[in-house]
């Protein structure tokens, strides 16, 4: 049942009031009404559900962890047209999650939220949204994700450049390649999608490198007609096909936290993908990395490598000196004219809220919070000065080797389980300091040996002024669902919830 029935008279008043309509948002949804929980509306700020897979639309956008992985437990979809699934099929499913599960009407699209404010006197959330509407929610659910901000980088002259400039979060649809000079910035793995979808377009493609990634092949390809039926007609066989996977990819752990030599295999592999891809040996020592594998995110691409190849496409490795107007300068001095820049940079992974949007006991900014150090909350979940505030894909819940849908179901079914608990209890919770900081201080010393800290290299996964490591579980999923298996009274401040004005709004 909702925290409070709702009011007719005043519908602006939520149990429960979710930021974000992706894979969180849903999954958020469901658990809530796997509970009875009725009361809880979502907040979008784009037109559509989906998420990143709603914003993220250049060409090649897919997902590099396998389809039957990459969804919802309670939402197998059987009809998955490839192994990897690219991003329209991904979105579409998530409307069909929406459309089977009745969520439409609690989706408010095109209505980014402006701020969120703790009332501590009304023991609930204050919230305005775009449209200048004001709603009061008990319980606060971010599900905004870490890869919702682009990075874009700091590069002189940018400002400059006379020709479009997009990042690739916010390529247009109608965005024609054809016959033009293309500079990209970036070789990550939106990078590694992009070029070889553009390169056969482009009259050049220049792809600027600031250092190579390991790429592993990506072992992609159709999933046959008759694979789809078996799936619809034996559910069960699909769920040990998702299990194989999961599991599999748990195995990359040892490798990861324990000894970068248990990761001796996928090096042996990375470079041999290299070696018979990339005959040229001047080239393809310029995309050996010299940091150890897994330190940053390992990529799957099998078509990459052959791109760079092309007569057309050149791979930069001097440093950027200067966009000028009508080219990029680096500085070996050499300056390539170009009429379109592409920024394929990623996100601002450790500063994953906005300024000015969640505003906490004592008027705490969470921005502000963060700024220093860089994100930290109680198992990814709660933050101390904030409650009644429960995050998904909060700090340290990412992962460098499964599907953080697993990560978003362990923590859903979570919060789910608090809304019910504090309703029972007539409660808000607050994570304590110490609790907060215990498990903090262990998830560092965990992270500490990892190869993501120790591998040598520079990444999104530390903050970049204090160089903690702010984004990644450092161990196995399972044990993270374990840690999450029910709520923890002990770990939080209890105090009752004031009800004088309940659902009376602001």
């Amino acid at each position: 049942m909702p925290l409070h029935p709702r009011n007719d008279a005043d519908p602006r008043h939520l149990g429960v009031a979710i930021l974000g309509a992706g894979f969180g948002g849903l999954a958020m949804a469901v658990e809530l009404q796997r509970r009875g929980v009725t009361d809880f509306r979502i907040f979008e700020a784009a037109d559509g559900v989906g998420g990143t897979w709603w914003v993220n639309r250049y060409p090649g956008c897919a997902c590099d962890v396998p389809a039957h992985l990459y969804s919802l437990s309670f939402a197998p979809n059987p009809d998955w047209s490839r192994r990897f699934a690219p991003r329209d099929e991904i979105q579409a499913y998530l409307e069909r999650v929406v459309g089977e599960r009745g969520l439409a009407e609690r989706i408010e699209l095109g209505c980014r939220v402006e701020q969120a404010r703790w009332d501590a006197a009304a023991g609930h959330w204050r919230i305005e949204d775009a449209h200048g509407r004001d709603w009061t929610a008990d319980v606060l659910v971010s599900a905004i994700g870490g890869l919702s901000r682009p990075a874009w980088p700091d590069l002189p002259g940018l400002h400059r450049f006379a020709g479009q400039v997009i990042h690739s979060q916010q390529w247009p649809d109608d965005l024609a390649v054809e016959g033009r000079r293309v500079a990209l910035v970036g070789t990550g793995a939106t990078a590694a999608q992009i070029v070889p979808e553009i390169a056969s377009a482009a009259a050049q493609l220049v792809v600027y490198q600031r250092s190579p990634n390991w790429i592993l092949p990506r072992p992609d390809g159709p999933i046959r007609p008759w694979q789809q039926a078996l799936y619809r007609r034996a559910p069960w066989l699909q769920k040990l096909v998702r299990l194989s996977i999961w599991a599999g990819s748990e195995l990359r752990v040892p490798g990861l936290t324990w000894s970068n030599r248990l990761a001796a295999g996928h090096r042996a592999l990375a470079l041999w993908h290299l070696k018979r891809q990339v005959p040229d040996p001047v080239l393809r020592k310029q995309l050996v990395p010299d940091f150890a594998i897994g330190c940053r995110r390992v990529l799957r691409s099998s078509d990459y490598y052959p791109a760079l190849m092309r007569d057309n496409v050149e791979l930069v490795t001097s440093p950027i000196r200067a966009i000028e107007a009508d080219g990029v300068v680096t500085t070996d001095g050499l300056r390539r004219p170009a009429d379109l820049l592409v920024l394929a940079t990623g996100f601002r992974a450790t500063s994953p809220v906005p300024e000015g949007l969640l505003i906490g006991r004592d008027g705490i900014d969470l921005a502000t919070a963060w700024a220093e150090a860089g994100p930290e909350a109680w198992r990814g979940v709660a933050v101390h000065g904030f409650p009644n505030l429960f995050l998904l894909m909060g700090p340290n819940t990412a992962l460098g080797h499964n599907s953080v849908v697993y990560m978003i179901e362990s923590q859903a079914r979570f919060v789910a389980d608090a809304v019910v608990e504090l309703n029972a209890r007539g409660a808000t919770a607050e994570v304590r300091a110490a609790a907060q900081r215990q498990d903090n201080e262990r998830l560092q010393r965990k992270l500490a040996g990892s190869v993501w800290n120790a591998g040598g290299c520079r990444s999104w996964y530390l903050h970049p002024a204090s160089g903690r490591n702010a984004t990644l579980w450092p161990g196995f999923t399972l044990s993270y669902r374990n840690r999450l298996r029910r709520f923890l009274p002990e770990a939080f401040e209890l105090s009752p919830a004031p009800r004088g004005d309940a659902g009376t709004g602001p």
